[in-house]
């Protein structure tokens, strides 16, 4: 039995959808009853559980060979870190209780390193704690995610701007698809290594620019592709109404991306081969457009 947290998510979801196609049996974990219910009429078992609850998790996990976990970023809590701390040791302690012995967890570069990297030092506490459970952990740690384009859809197709946090918008980064990640969540969990191991998982490279115009064709328009000056990262994320502190530990990560401390350093790299393209395509017809 895999457990899949996050099931409603594009990884987890992508995840325990390959591992139902494989005729693997699934439990996955949800925090709504009408996503139970749907992953339910697929075959799979579902259980309602806060990934804050040990011992609603470790009940959760009895019997499971697998589980793939990962650390939501919930953009309403001011405390990230604390949260982070909290679903971290709640997921830790439901593992080394209910004897899990291998754990995929979804991470990202910059994960080695104990801070200075905004969000992704809840994620250092995750994979951390994790291997203090004596299970056997895979890290998965991606490069950016093409379906971060999401965040700017609206502004540019209102405004035609395209927002860079950033000095330059012609430094390339790997951005892979959620979809893709998903499947190699399912096969680490299908064929475990033989001990704990990092696993860098980059997509293509795409600078902003080259981002920006495959969204502005998807649009239907050019889009001015405007580099904020670091000075006004926060404040401009504040602007969208995040709470100021959720903004300032954006601003940190963007920051850290800036001084190559996201850098891929894992063991062993995976190759994620769907093109923006698809993405943005699959993006813009999901969003629908403002009438007025």
């Amino acid at each position: 039995m895999y457990a899949i947290a996050g099931a409603s998510g594009r990884v987890g979801s992508a995840a325990a959808d390959h591992l139902l196609r494989a005729g693997r049996p699934v439990r996955v974990l949800v925090r709504r009853p009408e996503a139970a219910a749907a992953w339910e009429a697929r075959g799979a078992q579902a259980r309602l559980v806060d990934l804050h609850d040990e011992e609603a998790l470790a009940e959760a996990l009895t019997g499971c060979t697998g589980l793939f976990a990962l650390l939501p970023f919930d953009l309403t809590v001011e405390d990230g870190a604390t949260d982070a701390r909290a679903v971290a040791g709640a997921t830790a302690g439901a593992v080394r209780r209910a004897g899990v012995p291998h754990v995929v967890v979804l991470s990202s570069g910059g994960a080695d390193l104990p801070g200075g990297t905004g969000p992704i030092a809840g994620l250092h506490v995750l994979e951390e704690s994790l291997r203090a459970t004596g299970a056997r952990v895979s890290a998965l740690r991606s490069g950016h995610f093409q379906e971060k384009v999401g965040d700017v859809l609206d502004v540019a197709r209102a405004e035609g701007v395209y927002p860079v946090f950033a000095a330059s918008a012609d430094v390339p980064h790997p951005m892979g698809a959620t979809r893709d990640l998903g499947v190699v969540v399912a096969r680490t969990l299908l064929a475990p290594a033989a001990a704990d191991e990092v696993v860098d998982v980059l997509g293509p490279e795409y600078t902003e620019r080259e981002v920006a115009a495959v969204l502005g064709a998807a649009l239907g328009r050019e889009l001015a592709v405007v580099p904020l000056p670091e000075e006004a990262w926060a404040p401009t994320l504040a602007a969208t109404g995040l709470p100021m502190p959720v903004a300032e530990s954006l601003a940190e990560l963007y920051r850290a991306d800036e001084q190559g401390l996201l850098a891929p350093r894992g063991g062993r790299t995976v190759r994620l081969t769907t093109p923006l393209e698809d993405t943005v395509a699959a993006l813009v017809a999901a969003a629908p457009v403002p009438q007025g």
